[in-house]
């Protein structure tokens, strides 16, 4: 495996698990996805995902040959991204390999959304259509009008790398209730400021993690992505999951320049076995399991770890006790814990145990 960011998901009746208007780019190459077919609603999907003044860079048959599929898809390709408001910034060819690539670009006010009003196809967004909700919400055929507001998320660029990871978004304000209980902007701040006490007391050098051999990170419970920032010295990335019962910080992630998803961890996560070399969980357990067993839940940590693999877990003392249990039972090796004042770490490697006996289904 690639040491990249990855999930495995198709697109096709359910929007993506991310926010709207979070991704600077999207790239497809060598790219068979039908997005001029049923009135381009896999596309107006990309189109929910991107931010303002995104683009789109598509690199298919369609942008450089000219058979007669190609010339057709390219025509409805053209319609579709007019009709959305998408430039066409750039349509080249390379001169060695003759592979093409086309960049459209997202608008970044309303104007021409309000030009094309009459057309009504694709028609907006009705107004209690939140651009948001994403956890099993079917697709919708529509564009969402982009914002306008100066203090509305997505009325700006964010700042440039890497100021915009340690320095609150300009749509945080004051008024605001941050999670733990801060005005928001102070308590983003609190936040990352903690992480990176963590890790440079506790986790670079107290764990036992041979930080080499880490690339491929999960934040199970990122809130906003604080851990992950704190590591950004070191040669990783974090996949950042929000809970769907949770507050949605996922954008702030996103505005970080920071990758992650929301996800339910009564569920399986949406990748392959043994993709991860380090997961850690920070009071996650002990909210998860008013919702659900936790044994589902590490035997599915059990899954996408692999062999080798760390996980760091911060709960409180009658959870880490639990999840010291659990994974005892799967086979890991539990090297660390210790708890204080009814709260606890525990930090535990996967081994290379493998069963003698397998059910037959």
């Amino acid at each position: 495996a690639l040491p990249i960011s990855a999930i495995s998901a198709v697109m096709g009746t359910q929007r993506l698990p991310f926010p709207s208007g979070v991704f600077d780019v999207v790239h497809c190459a060598r790219c068979r996805v039908p997005w001029h077919a049923e009135g381009g609603r896999l596309l107006l999907e990309l189109n929910r995902v991107m931010r303002p003044g995104g683009c789109f860079i598509w690199s298919a048959t369609p942008v450089y040959q000219n058979l007669p599929e190609d010339v057709e898809i390219w025509k409805a390709m053209s319609s579709l991204t007019a009709s959305m408001c998408w430039e066409l910034e750039k349509k080249e060819k390379d001169t060695l390999n003759k592979i093409g690539v086309a960049i459209f670009r997202k608008p970044i006010n309303n104007e021409c959304y309000d030009r094309q009003r009459q057309q009504n196809s694709p028609p907006m967004c009705k107004p209690d259509d939140d651009p948001n909700a994403a956890w099993y919400v079917p697709l919708q055929s529509c564009l969402h009008r982009v914002p306008t507001d100066k203090s509305a998320r997505g009325s700006k660029w964010p700042l440039r790398w890497p100021k915009r990871l340690r320095v609150p978004p300009y749509w945080l304000n004051e008024t605001q209730k941050g999670i733990y209980g801060k005005p928001a902007p102070d308590d983003f701040v609190t936040d990352y400021k903690h992480w990176q006490r963590v890790i440079n007391k506790s986790y670079l050098y107290g764990l036992g993690i041979s930080w080499s051999d880490v690339r491929n990170v999960m934040d199970m419970r990122a809130v906003y992505g604080g851990f992950a920032a704190a590591l950004r010295h070191l040669k990783v990335w974090v996949m950042n999951v929000v809970n769907v019962n949770a507050p949605d910080t996922l954008p702030i992630i996103y505005e970080r320049g920071l990758f992650g998803i929301y996800h339910d961890w009564c569920e399986s996560f949406s990748t392959y076995p043994r993709t991860y070399d380090l997961l850690h969980a920070d009071h996650l357990f002990s909210k998860l399991k008013e919702r659900c067993e936790l044994a589902p839940v590490m035997a599915e940590v059990d899954r996408i770890v692999r062999p080798g693999g760390k996980f760091i877990v911060r709960d409180d003392s009658s959870t880490i006790e639990e999840v010291e249990i659990l994974l005892k039972s799967l086979h890991w090796e539990v090297h660390l814990t210790f708890s204080k004042d009814q709260e606890g770490i525990l930090g535990a490697t996967k081994s290379d145990w493998r069963p003698k006996l397998y059910a037959i289904s």
